[in-house]
């Protein structure tokens, strides 16, 4: 899963990005508004944490851009303006959730995944998908009762295509959302072949069926 930081104060920016690491989301940083817009109008996110009071404008703006786009996204407000005109105008505009400075970082992680698992995964802490069954809380993978032995890659990369279920997702994509903006510095993206690979000879030796297509030229789809 990957997020946007969007926050001026670097070392709670910092700090924010440390803790949720260590819970293994990808997560990318914006410290100004023009730098926020860029990346918003490059990449997408599975979840955006949106400060209000940035350098070079109003995160409410971005907000509103982010919903203008009808980017998928979720947004959670951080801010220190814990005015209720600031979040009432926040959830108006279409933002999934609003915490006040300061909070617990653990809170916010909690807060971030229940965003995700409502937006993508239908509210639900077990996905399943065929003989493939995967706890979104404990990051555990079994096929026919098994427990996957898989890399934190292979995990992420098999989370996104069966949240894509039935839809072909280029290679752009995949190398986004696995590298973050890293991706536009790597000369190639034979990584993903590799990933794929290693991940399709994993689902086979634990005796799942083959779901990954490739799709010529375009990219993988996740059958069912």
């Amino acid at each position: 899963m990957k997020l946007l930081v969007i926050e001026d104060e670097r070392e709670l920016s910092q700090s924010i990005v440390t803790y949720l690491k260590s819970d293994d989301y990808l997560c990318e940083q914006a410290f100004t508004f023009d730098e926020a817009v860029e990346k918003i109008d490059l990449h997408s996110y599975d979840c955006i944490l949106l400060d209000l009071m940035l350098p070079g404008g109003n995160g409410l703006d971005i907000l509103k851009k982010i919903k203008k786009q009808k980017n998928p996204t979720g947004v959670i407000v951080v801010s220190a303006k814990d005015s209720l005109d600031d979040k009432i105008s926040g959830l108006k505009i279409g933002a999934d959730d609003y915490l006040p400075k300061p909070f617990h970082l653990s809170e916010l992680s909690m807060r971030v995944y229940a965003i995700i698992r409502r937006r993508k995964f239908e509210s639900n802490n077990v996905l399943y998908s065929n003989e493939v069954i995967i706890d979104l809380l404990s990051k555990e993978v079994k096929i026919k009762n098994q427990i996957m032995i898989l890399t934190k890659t292979e995990y992420e990369l098999l989370l996104f295509l069966i949240g894509n279920k039935n839809k072909v997702i280029s290679k752009n994509a995949l190398a986004e959302h696995l590298s973050g903006d890293m991706a536009d510095m790597l000369d190639n993206q034979d990584f993903i072949y590799a990933h794929i690979k290693n991940l399709k000879a994993k689902l086979a030796e634990a005796g799942c069926s083959d779901y990954i297509k490739n799709i010529y030229g375009t990219g993988y789809k996740w059958t069912e």
